[in-house]
């Protein structure tokens, strides 16, 4: 079959399932699952496929179809410039963690120390691509990945290596602090922030795909930010700080979670769609 044929054909199928851009979702999906370069296509669109392959990408289709993300079909997704692979334990980084990534980058480059490496630790770490994103900016930092999955923390690793960036990154299996050792002048996390009783409610691309360990925040969404709140301070160097993405209308429950452990607010980002995404407290001390 021709390349531009195979293109038609899954653009229709993901046209019926209603999916909301086909033409742009079927180019990924059939170039990334044949591994063609876009320049390539252009150069050639009447290409041939064979028929293993096309029943390849004919299969991936359906399936989008049937409502699986496109980038578990795919395997991967961009973050911040780099191509982070997905397992069934991680979550899948979103547009929006790209604020607190952006947060975090105004805090190391004002506040990197001089004496030695930036240390960064990110609790939750699933695919790593916080902790990477910012090692990939940051050349002297060195980060440390946390999480309670082991299969995340392979993940995280292999992001890691794949991207160059494996020598400065190391994990721990860990519930949030409690078998963490030393102190870092950044702690960050995207902690599971979506009340126990609304995920059975969300959009089933996040319910039945998305691990259920980085979603659930317990009843009120918000013991993550309790368990790093009250452990943060044992683990902060002098001027360090904590960065975290929230949910939409949690920016005063979590202040006030960090204010009694002895956090004061600073700076914040807002996402794409405007909305307060990201959060830095800093010790009153």
């Amino acid at each position: 079959m021709r390349l531009d044929t195979l293109l038609a054909q899954v653009r229709q199928v993901l046209a019926e399932a209603r999916i909301t851009d086909p033409a742009s979702e079927a180019r990924k999906l059939t170039l990334e699952t044949l591994m063609i370069e876009p320049s390539s296509w252009l150069a050639d669109p009447g290409q041939a496929v064979s028929e293993t392959n096309c029943e390849t990408v004919l299969e991936r289709a359906r399936r989008r179809a049937e409502g699986r993300p496109l980038y578990r079909l795919l395997g991967w997704r961009e973050f911040h410039g780099l191509r982070l692979m997905l397992s069934s334990e991680t979550l899948e980084p979103r547009d929006d963690t790209e604020a607190l990534v952006d947060l975090c980058l105004s805090t190391c480059r004002t506040g990197a120390r001089s004496d030695d490496a930036f240390h960064i630790v990110d609790l939750g770490t699933g695919t790593g691509a916080i902790a990477l994103a910012l090692l990939a900016e940051m050349p002297a930092a060195r980060a440390l990945g946390v999480d309670l999955s082991a299969d995340a923390l392979r993940t995280a690793e292999r992001n890691a290596d794949r991207n160059g960036l494996g020598e400065r990154f190391s994990t721990r299996q860990s519930r949030w602090f409690e078998s963490v050792e030393g102190c870092f002048d950044l702690i960050v996390s995207n902690p599971p922030y979506i009340e126990s009783a609304v995920i059975a409610g969300l959009e089933g691309t996040v319910r039945d795909h998305d691990p259920h360990l980085a979603l659930d925040g317990g009843a009120d969404g918000l013991d993550a930010y309790r368990a790093i709140a009250s452990g943060a301070g044992r683990h902060l160097r002098p001027g360090g700080a904590v960065a975290v993405e929230i949910g939409r209308g949690q920016a005063d429950d979590v202040e006030h979670i960090f204010a009694k452990s002895g956090f004061h607010r600073g700076d914040i980002r807002r996402d794409m769609n405007g909305i307060l995404r990201a959060l830095l407290f800093k010790t009153s001390g």
